[in-house]
């Protein structure tokens, strides 16, 4: 029961987005029996020892949260148990419960609203079917690269529906599973940023593969955020390039900004500076008067 409640504590603490705490709480019982073999007296006991365990008639093990049970188990020593010691054991279990869910909420009331950075954790993705064959490589050896690299499990739906479930110990490993997955066999999405190479230089911009076997225009005008009057002045074939997604039209065509990938890296960068300095200044003692 001990291990219900620390459980419980630690998923909440990692931000696993739990409904409700729960606690868990065991009963125990002992008897004494008449001249005709039924119970003359009994005791009903909160949170047994394992001596308690061993001499006594019961363990009546209950976990639940304040709405309700979750579950139970029920170990007897003696022939049944009556409901009147039914009815009493659930009772006082629950009036142990409350007060266990009381002391928790005193660490921890509800699940941390992010996830830790180190919590194991599941995910699933969709790709083009058509992709699968992309993601495993021949004999499995691009499938296998991305499990060594990242460290992730990742697992194909047998149906051939495109499902792909990853297996992660951490969200590092998660993330750099799924960028390693969107570059074997993702599509360019509009409003997403990729890291890419140029593949041809023009007057008008320079074309740059996004993902493997996918390329996009950058035009001149989004090269950077001022003007730039030669393609040359800014890349060169084989260069790598940060682009963003800023639009595909109806042929399919693909709109890369290099000048909108920078402006939005550089506001994440400011944002997490931020907030890495409000946190600093909450952690800061208050000045006394």
């Amino acid at each position: 029961m001990a291990s219900i409640c620390g459980g419980c504590l630690a998923l909440m603490d990692a931000g696993v987005p739990i409904a409700d705490p729960v606690a868990g709480i065991s009963c125990g019982l002992v008897t004494e029996n008449d001249e005709e073999g039924k119970i003359a007296k009994s005791v009903i006991l909160t949170d047994i020892l394992g001596e308690e365990d061993h001499f006594g008639d019961m363990d009546f093990k209950i976990a639940g949260t304040r709405n309700g049970i979750t579950g139970f188990q029920l170990d007897l020593k003696i022939n049944g148990l009556p409901f009147d010691l039914v009815r009493d054991s659930v009772a006082q279990s629950r009036e142990a419960r409350l007060a266990i869910l009381d002391s928790m909420a005193e660490t921890i009331d509800k699940p941390r609203e992010n996830v830790s950075e180190n919590a194991p954790r599941i995910t699933s993705i969709q790709i083009n079917p058509e992709k699968i064959g992309a993601l495993i490589g021949p004999g499995g050896k691009n499938i296998r690269r991305i499990v060594e690299i990242t460290g992730a499990q990742v697992d194909i739906d047998e149906d051939n529906s495109g499902k792909v479930n990853i297996y992660a110990t951490s969200e590092e490993a998660m993330n750099r599973a799924i960028q390693e997955i969107d570059l074997a066999c993702g599509e360019i999405e509009e409003g997403k940023i990729y890291r890419g190479i140029v593949k041809g230089v023009k007057e008008f911009g320079c074309f740059v593969e996004a993902l493997p076997g996918q390329e996009g225009l950058v035009h001149i005008s989004e090269l950077a955020d001022f003007r730039v009057k030669r393609t040359e002045d800014v890349c060169k074939p084989g260069d790598e390039m940060v682009v963003k997604c800023i639009g595909i039209d109806e042929k399919g065509r693909v709109r890369l900004s290099r000048r909108a990938a920078l402006e939005e890296l550089e506001a994440r960068k400011a944002a997490k500076e931020e907030e890495s300095s409000d946190s600093e200044s909450e952690k800061e003692p208050a000045e006394t008067a």
